[in-house]
């Protein structure tokens, strides 16, 4: 979730820091911070607030060869001045930045206050600053090994000192860390956008290795200090696709993105009418698989949702669809055979590799879906899909998820082929199907202006209903979240059949309603708990297809979808509700791109 950006060069260290703090404000956070060397003292400035706060505070810009910066989203201790990064020891020596969770911070912190040092903050950060201090006897690199070796729990850590003005030591263990390789300079950041613009090769720094760069060097090793030969990445990424290209948002640019990056994650997929996934060798374990245990968070769970019922009903395997951050504490029953899916749109999610790391000491493989290369479920997994939709700035997903979907689709069809367990014509169709989806998309677009009319109906509302049957019901979920996360209202999704167990209690004169109805064999079990909402005052928006147009007459609104097999329907219908809670947003006044509280990469459990 936090932001980290070092540098040591020949260059000024300052507009690097905070160009490259710039690219990760996308994660999510709640102050800023620096510490650049100046004048043989380190010199630190940080700011609760927006990046822009800390640039403010800091004034005309300094000249300093290094340097290390931070965004910070609040874990220990409240977001503040005081508890923002970089943090130092005692004597204003050492500085350090850092991602993750130091999860025995409590017992070391009583331990250094008994010893005499002084803390100012919250943080269980600040105890790895004194751990290195209290270890410093001339080698920061000594220092920081033997203050590891008192920690557990996850981190990418990052250090200076004003004693060694010409290093920078770094280490990490579940929490992402990457270096960029520079001509006369050298890079450390949290991801890869922030040194983009600077370098495309990069080593990616795995768990339990650590890191001594200069302006002209960069050793790895493990934490006990044995060399370690990394393979150097070449980043392709387009820098444009990091830009908004004239859109106000964003979000809004992602929205219409999701034509091509679903071409993008078809391509090469499809050959004679056929899903091809030759390259990855996983045949005889998919045609063999018993069950499958499908896991993620959030958006990525609302896909996991729809995955399974694909599968379920083409390939004919029992899946089960958690939530990460409950499944690791499940006493799971596996069996020889099964088959984990972990689904993430940046690779690192903490709890989906946890959940990850859990299968493989179960002797389970693993498949994993995701958006990044080089992320670590990507280089943890047995096998790997991408799914190309490239880079996704807003913190709200979209395009993200639509390419989700269609990989779990690939996935479903794929399965179903190998196990002849669906009509071979059939699949057949639905392949062609998927091949044209993205042009069913670019059709549900050309609707936004009739949408946002929509929520600038109903920007004023409290609380909001998402209803839907089988795959329906999957997407009402994913529209719920969307809605508010993004503008801060209030969104329930349920089963429609769930009404009358509960949630009917809530409905009162003038809640807006939101149905899908796409499946075509649920169309009248769906539409008899829309009459009762209706019946108690309820305002109903139906997003439904054209041709049960008329089944849907009764509904106050409608959002039309064109023809669409009821299967592949939630690529399409999830569309309208993307664009309808961006609108909701702004008409709001909300902060669309960065919803408050909210971080693009949940890098801690």
């Amino acid at each position: 979730m936090c932001g980290i950006m070092g540098y040591a060069g020949s260059g000024n260290a300052v507009p690097v820091i905070i160009d490259g703090l710039a690219k990760l404000e996308y994660r999510g956070y709640d102050s800023a911070g620096i510490a650049i060397y100046q004048d043989g003292d380190l010199v630190v400035t940080k700011k609760k607030g927006r990046l822009a706060d800390m640039v403010n505070e800091l004034g005309e810009w300094p000249q300093s060869i290094l340097g290390i910066g931070h965004t910070r989203w609040a874990t220990h201790g409240v977001p503040s001045d005081h508890n923002a990064h970089p943090h130092m020891d005692c004597h204003g020596r050492i500085a350090l930045v850092h991602n993750g969770i130091i999860e025995n911070y409590a017992p070391l912190r009583k331990e250094l206050i008994l010893e005499g040092h002084d803390f100012v903050s919250e943080t269980d950060t600040e105890v790895m600053a004194h751990l290195v201090e209290k270890y410093y006897d001339g080698s920061l690199e000594e220092a920081v090994r033997k203050a590891l070796s008192c920690v557990y729990g996850s981190f990418a850590i990052v250090v200076i000192s004003a004693d060694e003005p010409d290093k920078i030591i770094a280490a990490k263990k579940a929490s992402p860390l990457v270096v960029g390789l520079g001509d006369g300079e050298n890079y450390l950041a949290s991801d890869i956008p922030a040194i983009l613009s600077r370098t495309r090769r990069v080593y990616i720094i795995e768990d339990n290795e650590f890191v001594v760069l200069t302006s002209n060097s960069v050793a790895i090793s493990d934490f006990d200090g044995n060399p370690i030969e990394k393979e150097v990445l070449e980043v392709d990424w387009d820098m444009e696709a990091a830009e908004k290209g004239g859109f106000e948002h964003f979000m809004l640019k992602e929205i219409h993105e999701q034509p091509e990056a679903i071409r993008k994650t078809l391509s090469g997929r499809i050959k004679d009418a056929r899903v091809d996934f030759s390259d990855l060798n996983f045949a005889d374990y998919l045609q063999n698989t018993s069950k499958i245990f499908i896991v993620a968070c959030g958006t990525a769970y609302h896909a996991g949702l729809v995955g399974r019922m694909a599968i379920e009903k083409l390939a004919a395997v029992p899946v089960e669809t958690d939530i990460a951050s409950e499944f690791r504490y499940r006493r799971v029953l596996w069996k020889p055979g099964d088959l984990m899916i972990v689904i993430s749109q940046s690779g690192e999610t903490a709890d989906t590799l946890a959940a990850l790391r859990e299968a493989k000491r179960n002797g389970i493989k693993v498949l994993a879906v995701t958006n990044v290369v080089g992320s670590a479920v990507a280089r943890e997994a047995d096998w790997v899909i991408f799914t190309h939709a490239g880079p996704e700035i807003a913190v709200a997903s979209t395009k993200a998820y639509s390419t989700q979907l269609v990989v779990m689709y690939l996935l479903a069809l794929y399965m179903a082929d190998l196990r002849k367990s669906y009509d071979a014509e059939k699949i057949s169709k639905m392949v062609t199907e998927l091949l044209y989806i993205d042009t069913l998309v670019e059709q549900v677009l050309q609707e936004q202006d009739k949408i946002k009319a929509l929520a600038e109906k109903y920007q004023g509302v409290q609380d909001t209903f998402f209803l839907g049957r089988g795959l329906d019901y999957a997407v009402a979920m994913e529209g719920a979240l969307k809605l508010k996360e993004i503008s801060y209202v209030h969104a329930e999704a349920y089963a429609a059949g769930e009404l009358k167990h509960g949630p009917l209690a809530l409905i009162d004169d003038g809640v807006p309603v939101l149905a899908l109805i796409t499946q075509d064999k649920l169309v009248e079990k769906t539409m008899s708990n829309i009459k009762e909402v209706k019946a108690r005052g309820a305002i109903v928006v139906a997003v439904c297809k054209e041709n049960l147009q008329e089944a849907c007459q009764e509904c106050d609104e409608q959002i039309l979808l064109p023809r669409v097999n009821p299967l592949l329907a939630p690529i399409v219908s999830v569309i309208p509700l993307q664009i309808f809670s961006y609108y909701m947003a702004i008409f709001r006044g909300a902060d669309v791109d960065k919803p408050r509280n909210l971080a693009k990469s949940v890098t801690v459990e």
